[in-house]
């Protein structure tokens, strides 16, 4: 996506590759993505199975190291920083939203939302108040005191929304976050992210297969076996969208495969 340079950029990408080795072959997962994100935007990583959508994901948060290129995140090259500086700086910088919650059991939604501050130099009662005031900006004051099994699959996903920015980072990372969601609350969960980027001036990233996303997101991006997908390409991906979610392609006609 090209955008101005006056526009402060969170993430720059600079022809990065990731491939390892399964047995004697070698897999390309991503190959060549160089694109920049603008601070302060919702963005979506979109594609089948296996087009490198999770690998990318992985690379702008921190958890792998490309083969090749610079990862550059909020001004810090990351490809160059060491593991512990890499946990550090997530820790200060990056809340991770997850497909299945990853909420503990027996600890109530204030408890599992306070879980990232004990890595932080905080009294007990700074943590309550601090999850108590992530857990407002969710909607879900009222459920605090409430265990994991006492709420329905939405406002776990919320409860884990609320722990994602409990430290107020300035990126979140949402990995499949309506994936195990009914229709009604996966609409919630991206009305949400959306206004987390509005407000609160966060940038989002997501990687999802559901085609709801794009009424919510300011850029959606599309891969297919490890390359980022641009002009025609990426026009028949969304064409593709388009007609899964019932309505006309936008230009009024599908891409022909084949065809410009």
């Amino acid at each position: 996506m090209a955008s101005s340079p006056d526009v402060p950029q969170s993430i720059v990408l600079r022809h990065v590759s990731r491939h390892y080795h399964r047995g004697a072959d070698e897999v390309r997962a991503l190959d060549d993505v160089s694109l920049s994100i603008p601070a302060g935007t919702f963005v979506s990583f979109m594609g089948p199975s296996g087009s490198g959508k999770s690998t990318l994901l992985n690379l702008i948060c921190g958890i792998d190291r490309p083969t090749a290129g610079e990862v550059i995140v909020a001004g810090r090259r990351l490809d160059g920083m060491t593991e512990d500086q890499l946990a550090r700086w997530r820790a200060r910088h990056v809340g991770l939203i997850f497909q299945f919650f990853n909420l503990i059991p027996v600890l109530s939604a204030r408890e599992n939302v306070a879980l990232p501050l004990l890595l932080c130099d905080l009294d007990r009662s700074e943590r309550r108040r601090r999850a108590e005031i992530a857990l407002r900006v969710v909607g879900l004051e009222g459920r605090a005191d409430h265990t994991p099994a006492m709420l329905s699959g939405g406002e776990q996903q919320r409860v884990a929304i609320a722990r994602a920015i409990v430290s107020d980072p300035d990126l979140l990372i949402a990995d499949e976050p309506t994936g195990d969601l009914d229709a009604r609350s996966a609409e919630q969960v991206l009305d949400l992210l959306r206004t987390l980027r509005i407000e609160l001036g966060k940038t989002v990233v997501m990687v999802t297969h559901d085609p709801r996303a794009l009424r919510f997101v300011d850029q959606a991006y599309h891969l297919d076996k490890g390359l980022l997908l641009e002009g025609v390409d990426a026009e028949r991906a969304r064409a593709a969208l388009d007609l899964g979610l019932g309505r006309e392609p936008r230009g009024g006609q599908a891409l022909a495969p084949g065809g410009p």
